[in-house]
């Protein structure tokens, strides 16, 4: 046995020593030190969502306000490449946009030259006001019949929302405020093709009007305080259920519409 040391540390100094050393085929490595497995592939980290606007809606956006702050003329055309540098942008998100406020109907394409803001009279305002509250008059009177009282309560901030932005004297600023609102209780009834056909006529009902006539682009400051008010009101009649108040405050708002 004395003998036999010697020659097991000698064979084991001639074998290959070090971490990379790799045994030979059908040899045993019981007691060595086992190679580290390699590492698993990393997975490509996730990278963060994209939250970004795109140019063709903020250019939609800044034309709707245009509209209905007047700044847009009705009756006069205006063309994609000069609205672009107003914008700075180039001239396709404008004509992009162009084309989806002519689908609305506040434009009409002038072949060669651009786009032409659409000329409103009375009669088309009143028009737009009637087919409103065919629309949503007893949409609003079933939900004063069905919705608690706390609900509406939920509404007070967006209806004090619309005072605030009446104060501003800003009919773009109102507009949208006031869609809100009208949004918001009208989604109560869980109709999604409801809101949608609505939102589109209350939309159409803000533009201006002809040159010369009167309408909900040409309200001035006191006016704008006056209609956001009747939105506290409302919610005080629905709170209530009280239905012939209801009836009357939603045609008087829809009628003040047209002034």
């Amino acid at each position: 046995m004395e003998q036999a040391r010697p020659r097991e540390r000698a064979d084991a100094s001639a074998s290959p020593s070090g971490a990379g050393a790799t045994p030979a085929r059908g040899d045993h490595t019981h007691g060595a030190t086992a190679a580290a497995p390699l590492p698993a592939p990393r997975e490509p980290r996730a990278r963060p969502a994209v939250r970004r606007s795109s140019v063709r809606e903020q250019v939609l956006r800044a034309l709707r306000a245009a509209l209905v702050s007047g700044e847009l003329t009705p009756g006069e055309v205006y063309s994609a490449p000069v609205l672009g540098q107003r914008f700075g942008v180039s001239a396709t998100p404008v004509r992009e946009a162009m084309q989806q406020l002519a689908l609305e109907g506040a434009v009409e394409v002038v072949l060669n030259r651009g786009f032409r803001v659409v000329e409103r009279g009375a009669r088309a305002l009143a028009e737009l006001a009637e087919v409103r509250a065919l629309i949503e008059v007893p949409v609003v009177l079933r939900l004063a019949r069905t919705v608690p009282a706390e609900r509406w309560a939920e509404l007070r901030p967006l209806a004090e929302r619309t005072v605030l932005a009446a104060s501003t004297g800003c009919p773009a600023t109102y507009a949208e405020a006031d869609r809100a609102f009208h949004r918001a209780l009208l989604s109560l009834a869980g109709n999604a093709e409801l809101v949608r056909i609505a939102e589109d006529l209350h939309r159409r009902s803000q533009w201006p009007p002809a040159p010369g006539q009167t309408g909900a682009g040409t309200r001035g400051h006191g006016e704008l305080v006056a209609d956001a008010a009747e939105h506290g009101a409302l919610l005080d009649a629905l709170a209530e259920r009280d239905l012939d108040a209801v009836r009357r405050l939603v045609r008087e708002h829809f009628a003040s519409a047209e002034l």
